[in-house]
């Protein structure tokens, strides 16, 4: 009979596309791994992977089961999270799924104390970008989660937690690190290096431009990089402008490795997300309330 376990094996390599990588995750060797995807493969007569030299890709099959896996991990962690709960936060785990800046910047001080709060519940931790959350969120693969951009789906709700700054920066040796005020042609004039679509980053400032009269489509965008950490990087090194949140770059505004330009952004909202179907487990009101989103408030 296929087990809770196969499935949670399952699911890390199709998610990854890498047998060590997806061990490396669970805690299990490879061949540990590998013998379980084995056995699903031999047990339903179904390759769930296609092995192409050293790569492993998901099948046809392996993506249709994909999904089921996923709804029925979900509902098996549901649960165990009704039972957990009876016990008044003595056990149990939260899934917490964040867009990039905030589970690098925002996030760990909360997720510390929230573990000094209540050891006992387990605390998973996943970082994708807002599209990726939302999917999480959808699938029923993340309790909460918590994005940078708006998102227009009808089954997650959504509470802003706090504010953040964009700030478009610069090297210090670009033409723009003069404090020069700018305006729509200049945006327009100037190379830019910027985050990928389905990024929260990138969201929030082409929602900035439209408020500014700048259609995003017409910008020059050189490089699109899905990092905040390469986009700092390229900036560093060439003679292109970025947008990113303050919080990213504290250090190098402050060394002057970067330089802020002189265009002000409207401020942006971090978002918490949950389902508004799904059941909303002790742990997860319990965060909701450690960030001042207690019900009521």
């Amino acid at each position: 009979m296929m087990t809770l376990d196969q499935l949670r094996i399952f699911v890390a390599v199709a998610e990854r596309q890498h047998l060590t990588q997806a061990a490396a995750a669970l805690s299990l060797t490879p061949s540990a791994v590998s013998a379980q995807i084995k056995a699903l493969e031999e047990r339903y007569g179904t390759p769930l992977f296609n092995r192409i030299g050293r790569r492993i890709e998901t099948s046809e099959a392996g993506r249709l089961f994909l999904q089921e896996a996923r709804r029925t991990l979900a509902s098996a962690r549901s649960a165990e999270q009704t039972l957990a709960d009876l016990s008044g936060l003595k056990r149990g785990w939260l899934a917490i799924q964040a867009s990039q800046t905030i589970a690098s910047y925002w996030l760990p001080p909360w997720l510390v104390a929230f573990r000094k709060a209540y050891p006992q519940i387990e605390l998973a931790v996943t970082v994708d970008n807002t599209d990726g959350v939302a999917r999480a969120l959808l699938e029923g693969a993340a309790d909460i989660g918590l994005v940078e951009g708006e998102i227009a789906e009808a089954a997650l709700a959504a509470r802003p937690v706090t504010e953040d700054r964009m700030v478009v920066v610069t090297a210090p040796d670009h033409p723009w690190a003069d404090g020069r005020k700018l305006g729509p042609a200049d945006l327009l004039a100037a190379s830019w290096i910027l985050r990928e679509q389905g990024s929260g980053t990138r969201s929030a400032f082409e929602a900035a431009l439209r408020a500014l009269g700048v259609a995003p489509e017409s910008l020059a965008v050189a490089l699109t990089l899905p990092s905040n950490e390469a986009l700092r990087s390229a900036v560093l090194a060439g003679p292109f402008a970025t947008a990113v949140s303050e919080l990213v770059l504290a250090a190098d505004l402050e060394s002057g490795r970067l330089v802020k330009a002189n265009l002000e952004l409207a401020p942006r909202a971090f978002w918490l997300l949950r389902h508004r179907e799904r059941y909303r487990s002790r742990a997860s009101l319990a965060f909701e309330a450690l960030v001042g989103l207690a019900e009521g408030n």
